[in-house]
């Protein structure tokens, strides 16, 4: 465009000075006149040609087609939202918006072009309006109800809790399986899910819950967690069956918890768990929580925790009865740690915190569920400012502010430039000197997502992992496993739990049964 200007006002200059070689002498100061017009009439347009040139932005991301009035939500309900994604992603590339009923939604895949959606301030990518559907979930005031400050300060009361140093108090209290015969077939499903939560009633809600009111909080959660459905990100307070049954849980759990934390403080009883530490927590402006705000972190902090650490158990036992080399690896493994050395008095087997950390063939087994089974289908962001995303082969687009922005895990953790074979279950992808995560330039820690990147990383990673390797080990030792169901596929886009029973024979092993936890 600038030699296109350039070049007409050239011509114009040159006809202007045979014009004046022609024209008798009293037009001279005319045609003078008009050379002038003319030569500023060219730079006005260069200069705004310069300044439209300057202004043009990246065009905005390819949209996917969808349905007139509902967008990609009937693909969604017809083939499932990790189908639609992939096949998104596969046609539109690395940068793609999905729309559904007035809500457009971009994906960000790859970690060329998710650095910004991880790292920007607060200020130009947020959290704040994104997951406001959970609030019927935990209750007002707590979680994703609150302003970004608030947030950051209830965060901060669960940090204390979650650090390594509080969880080697929680190893050796842990209880396993003991009602299991010497042999039989179970829903490992449901033997998963009912020995976190004797965990999580112990370490997090406390011993009244555990001792009188288990199965009735069991079930509770177990409500709260089946009033989420797709049409609760929309319309999250929707009167139905689901909602009302979500709604009388938290009702019910709030009553719950109310009347411990009541006669805690009337006894004067204090106890090593989480809902103590909630309970004598303090804002910055000294401010002490209400007893709606701690059950609201409890159960925010058990759904985030208990439910996503049972899935990820459930489908790491999966993936280790169905590959025998990695299953015998990792029985190997806790032999071995049992032979080194690691006893008690009387010549019982302790579990503690430093062997937990030692058991590095069941923490690859694990990461590499985590990357075939996120936690998350994606995570999600909004805008308060627009941006330029450019993606690894070069291309530009805007995101316009506003918008949301979403880094599909379940595409992020399959892109074959950093995962050999991706779809392959190999733990030994994460072995030191081989760690497929991290190679390539400038990828850091963005090409596995399980617990998040940036500032909302995911702070119970470490208690997550120890949870998992505590149950899985106390499995591989005692016990010889079969899978006799088929290998289940997801339940759905929120939970990505396994669907439906898992069962799986069990025999009990000689060897270790002796061993105690």
């Amino acid at each position: 465009m600038e030699d296109s200007t350039a070049l007409l006002e050239h011509t114009f200059l040159v006809n202007s000075v045979v014009f004046m070689d022609r024209i008798p002498i009293f037009n001279e100061w005319f045609a003078i006149a008009l050379v002038f017009i003319i030569t500023v009439a060219t730079k006005v347009v260069r200069s705004r040609t310069l300044k439209t040139t300057t202004k043009l932005s990246p065009p905005p991301p390819p949209e996917a087609k969808g349905a007139p009035l509902g967008g990609f939500i009937p693909a969604v309900l017809s083939r499932g939202l990790q189908a639609v994604i992939r096949q998104q992603h596969s046609e539109l590339g690395n940068v793609f918006t999905l729309r559904s009923l007035g809500v457009a939604v971009t994906f960000l895949v790859g970690a060329e072009c998710s650095d910004h959606f991880f790292h920007a301030p607060e200020s130009e990518i947020t959290i704040d309006g994104v997951y406001n559907f959970t609030a019927p979930m935990f209750g007002r005031g707590v979680g994703y109800d609150v302003d970004v400050d608030t947030r950051n300060e209830q965060n901060r009361f669960f940090v204390k809790t979650l650090k390594p140093a509080k969880l080697r108090v929680h190893v050796g209290i842990m209880e396993y399986f003991e009602k299991w015969g010497e042999r039989g077939v179970v829903d490992l499903k449901h033997e998963i899910d009912h020995v976190l939560m004797l965990i999580t009633s112990r370490c997090l809600l406390g011993k009244e819950v555990r001792e009188k009111m288990f199965e009735e909080v069991s079930t509770l959660i177990d409500d709260l967690l089946g009033g989420t459905h797709l049409i609760s990100i929309f319309f999250p307070y929707l009167p139905t069956p689901a909602h009302r049954r979500r709604d009388r849980a938290l009702a019910r759990l709030q009553q719950i918890f109310s009347q411990i934390m009541t006669a805690r403080r009337l006894s004067g009883r204090v106890e090593d768990d989480m809902l103590q530490d909630l309970m004598d927590s303090r804002y910055g402006d000294g401010r002490a929580t209400t007893d709606s705000e701690v059950t609201g972190l409890l159960v925010a902090l058990l759904l985030a925790g208990q439910h996503t650490s049972s899935g990820t158990t459930i489908w790491a036992a999966l993936r280790l009865l169905t590959h025998p080399d990695h299953l015998n690896a990792a029985v190997a493994e806790q032999e071995q740690l049992v032979v080194g050395g690691h006893h008690g008095g009387g010549g019982s087997f302790v579990i503690d915190y430093g062997l937990l950390q030692q058991m590095d063939v069941l923490h690859r087994c694990i990461k590499e569920t985590l990357r075939l089974h996120p936690i998350l289908s994606m995570i999600l962001r909004r805008t308060r400012k627009g941006f330029t995303v450019r993606t690894k082969e070069g291309g530009e687009y805007t995101v316009p502010s506003g918008r949301l922005v979403a880094s599909p895990l379940l595409v992020n953790h399959l892109l074959p430039d950093i995962y050999k074979e991706p779809h392959v279950n190999d733990p030994d992808r994460f072995v030191a000197g081989r760690a497929e995560e991290k190679s390539g330039s400038g990828i850091g820690n963005l090409a596995f997502l399980s617990f998040g990147a940036g500032k909302h990383a995911c702070m119970g990673e470490g208690y997550a992992y120890q949870q998992i390797k505590v149950i899985l080990g106390h499995l591989l030792r005692n016990f010889e496993l079969k899978l006799e169901s088929p290998f289940p596929e997801p339940e759905n886009m929120f939970s990505m739990r396994p669907s439906g029973k898992v069962l799986v024979s069990y025999k009990r092993r000689k060897l270790l049964c002796n061993m105690q936890d």
